[in-house]
């Protein structure tokens, strides 16, 4: 359907599941939940394989097995890993500490410097998806706005996004700004923003424009593991802008994503996604 080019990382998991709450100063059980695939490109581009779309991912991962196992595992999901770079040092795991109410802890590595090169040819490509922190990914988002739509993630601090859609969660805005929202993401997102989607979780998610702003209830779903929920609404907003339903409908798209995507103790999408793609 699309061609989509996702800079995201690609993690390998290691999933622990604890006793009862974390709390400060605390003593835990835990049962190991052993490896897995997930990181923001696997979250969100194996979805949109399963809904027909051709996905490419650029991120990096070491040169050791670890490295070798993830590259392996994203292509055999359908993802294109041939924009992959290699870094010298091994590849650690990202430790999800996990509840029993289904909540999640992120403990993850400091990762080497990721340098972008150079952008790649635009008219290819109908979409562009940051959720990274790689050096001169601004640059790539500013050279791809007029030919590629751009959706991304507001990143941990309050560097440039360019882009068309700008995603964040309430907890990540929270006492970022005393501007409105809509300023603020003009502030991050520049002059080309369309849209800037506030996520709110079983809350819904609110569209802020230049003319308003609307509520998007969330989907009804029993949470089993909320990793890669946010990974999964992003893929299902992205297919349905791809598809030109508008953005409401998009965002209705992306809160069915992330209910299956809570339903399913994965990092990666779950069968009863890649069900509802098959219908």
């Amino acid at each position: 359907m699309a061609n989509i080019l996702l800079i995201a990382n690609l993690n390998c998991d290691r999933l622990l599941l604890l006793n009862k709450p974390l709390q400060v100063g605390g003593r835990y059980h835990y049962q190991d939940g052993g490896q897995r695939l997930g990181g923001g490109g696997a979250n969100t581009g194996i979805g949109l394989v399963w809904a027909g779309h051709d996905v490419a991912l650029v991120s990096q991962v070491g040169r050791d097995k670890v490295g070798d196992w993830l590259l392996a595992e994203a292509s055999t999901m359908g993802i294109d890993c041939r924009l992959m770079q290699r870094y010298s040092q091994n590849t650690c795991e990202m430790l999800l500490m996990m509840t029993p109410d289904g909540e999640r802890t992120i403990i993850r590595p400091e990762r080497p410097r990721f340098q972008l090169s150079a952008p790649p040819n635009w008219s290819q490509w109908d979409a562009l998806y940051i959720n990274s922190s790689a050096l001169g990914v601004d640059d790539w988002a500013l050279s791809a706005m007029s030919q590629t739509l751009v959706i991304a993630q507001l990143a941990k601090d309050c560097r440039p996004r360019p882009c068309h859609y700008l995603i964040t969660s309430a907890t990540d805005l929270a006492g970022r700004s005393e501007l409105s929202p809509w300023e603020f993401g003009l502030s991050i997102a520049g002059s080309h923003l369309r849209g800037f989607i506030v996520t709110h979780g079983a809350s819904g998610a609110t569209l802020y424009q230049a003319d308003g702003q609307q509520l998007v209830v969330a989907q009804q779903a029993e949470v089993v593991d909320t990793t890669g929920a946010g990974d999964a609404y992003a893929a299902g907003l992205i297919h349905g802008l791809l598809r030109g339903i508008g953005e409401v409908e998009a965002m209705q798209e992306g809160a069915r994503w992330a209910a299956f995507a809570v339903s399913t103790q994965s990092s990666i999408p779950g069968e009863q996604l890649h069900q509802y793609l098959s219908q």
